[in-house]
């Protein structure tokens, strides 16, 4: 079972079919994608990867990052994932955890890389040694794909934790086709006259689906942008068709103000085939507004990095279903339970709560991680009597939707991207003159939530602008706070636990400069 027969057997039936596009272009056949990747599996383990070891991307989306997944696969490696929107530190930090062997990044990224990597061999996709090893073997005799278990590890996800550093998600062979027949069972039945288009980075849950539009010979479109950009997604998929794509709801809203703002007619032409968001809430009017612009293409996923978009799904059959009398309830929440996973809603013990009872939503199935990387101890607590313990707070109704409540694990999403509050303070307790700080989440109707710091310093010069200034040198971009409250102190329970309740219910929306505040000096907003 090793997930790169999906690519050899496609190129066996669909030889000549177009595989690659870049934007409207066809670019590679199914073939010459088999070759290329057969030949670069070939280069890996001549470079001195063996199998089983891993390979991390650090990278733009661009028509190499799926050679590279499939070619690692092939070779019998596990792919370790990376934002290329990290900071090298913590890139540096993931590549020494994974005891990574070889590093592939791109020019764009690999001044950075060369500084994290430590001494890891770096292989550079837009290079010409690349595109040597690549079509070195082009009319040779090919090896086919490594056989491999179910349980051999094929991708390696690094999610931060609210309590330290990012843990690794291990996902093996079973979870990445368990995922690829979950999504034609229940998402949409993709051929080989769809397509998927990689606007979302593929270090997450884009390059996941990448499996499932290889399986029946479909298309891999790459904006040539590199990069989510509403029109050229709007423009590519009317002159394609049949265009799916994975969204966070941020990129769902923009695509419809650029329908909206255009007039650009998509819902009557066939551009999109489906449109998957997750990753964070969609408000309802603005799920009701997508469906009025785009049409019925818009299908919802709930799942998390130890079961990936595989715990249920909101199908377009019940967001168009206008006349049933719990419509708005119903598309509030995340769906159905995807067949090949139990889904359930339990107490603090384990047992589960009747309908309409808030609780701990659990998992179980192949869908499910195989564990935590080199971490026993955190993979205990969360897998439980086969079950994984999501952490978020839900409830089941008596027609089996799932309704997210809270996120107990207090993650701040943020266009789509986790944010984790524990990893923003760690930065911030580090400048010489910050005390105590607690990161919250405050709604936004652009990007969902954005990161507010509550900090208490012992200078009373420090200000927002050189806190921002300090984050930005020690964490990447995105994960900063967009607004400060300075405050005399937390609020702290008779434990000395901080109160977070207590501060998401003061200090989540800005307000103005006062004597018990302090000063609020809110950053201006950029895309997270």
């Amino acid at each position: 079972m090793n997930t790169a027969l999906l690519l050899d057997r496609a190129a066996t039936a669909t030889a000549e079919h177009t595989a690659v596009y870049l934007g409207t272009q066809p670019l590679r056949s199914y073939r010459e994608l088999r070759d290329r990747v057969a030949a670069l599996a070939g280069a890996l383990t001549d470079l001195g990867c063996a199998p089983r070891e891993r390979v991390a991307i650090v990278m733009n989306n661009r028509p190499e990052y799926l050679e590279v997944l499939f070619a690692a696969w092939w070779a019998g490696l596990a792919v370790v994932p990376v934002n290329a929107r990290l900071h090298p530190r913590e890139v540096a930090w993931i590549v020494q955890d994974a005891d990574v062997r070889l590093v592939v990044t791109d020019e764009a990224h690999v001044a950075g890389v060369v500084g994290a990597s430590a001494g890891t061999p770096l292989l550079v996709a837009d290079s010409a040694e690349y595109e040597a090893l690549a079509g070195s073997r082009g009319g040779a005799v090919r090896s086919p794909p490594r056989s491999m278990t179910p349980t051999d590890l094929a991708w390696l996800f690094y999610t931060s934790g609210t309590t330290g550093r990012p843990k690794g998600v291990m996902l093996g062979h079973r979870q990445l086709l368990a995922l690829t027949l979950s999504y034609h069972a229940q998402i949409d039945n993709v051929g080989p006259d769809d397509r998927t288009l990689y606007a979302a980075p593929m270090s997450h849950g884009a390059g996941l689906y990448s499996p499932v539009f290889t399986l029946r010979g479909s298309g891999h479109v790459f904006p040539p942008s590199g990069r989510f950009d509403a029109a050229e997604v709007c423009r590519v998929s009317r002159i394609l068709g049949r265009v799916s794509l994975f969204a966070a709801p941020t990129m769902v809203n923009r695509l419809v103000r650029h329908v909206t703002e255009t007039g650009t007619r998509v819902k009557d032409t066939m551009a999109f085939g489906t449109i998957v968001y997750g990753g964070g809430p969609m408000y309802v009017d603005d799920l009701i507004r997508a469906r009025d612009a785009l049409g019925d293409c818009l299908t919802q996923i709930y799942g998390q990095g130890e079961s990936p978009m595989t715990i249920s799904t909101l199908g377009r059959d019940v967001i168009a279903d206008t006349g049933h009398p719990r419509r708005r309830q119903r598309i509030a929440g995340v769906g159905k339970a995807f067949a090949l996973c139990d889904v359930n809603v339990v107490d603090a013990d384990g047992a589960p709560l009747p309908p309409g009872t808030t609780g701990e939503i659990v998992v179980r199935g192949d869908t499910v991680m195989l564990g935590y990387w080199r971490d026993p101890e955190a993979t205990a607590a969360t897998l439980r009597d086969g079950w994984l313990w999501t952490g978020d707070m839900g409830a089941l109704d008596e027609d089996g939707h799932l309704t997210l409540s809270d996120r107990s694990k207090d993650v701040i999403i943020s266009g789509g991207t986790n944010i984790y509050p524990r990893e923003v303070e760690e930065v911030l307790l580090q400048h010489p003159n910050v005390t105590e700080v607690s990161v919250i989440g405050k709604a936004d109707p652009e990007w969902g939530e954005t990161v507010v710091a509550c900090v208490v310093v012992d200078d009373s010069t420090v200000d927002a602008i050189q806190l921002d200034h300090f984050c930005r040198q020690h964490m990447t971009a995105f994960k900063r706070p967009r607004h400060y409250h300075f405050l005399d102190t937390l609020p702290k329970s008779d434990n000395g636990k901080v109160l977070k309740t207590v501060l998401r219910t003061t200090h989540s929306e800005p307000s103005p400069v006062s004597a018990s505040a302090g000063r609020l000096t809110a950053q201006p907003k950029e895309s997270p």
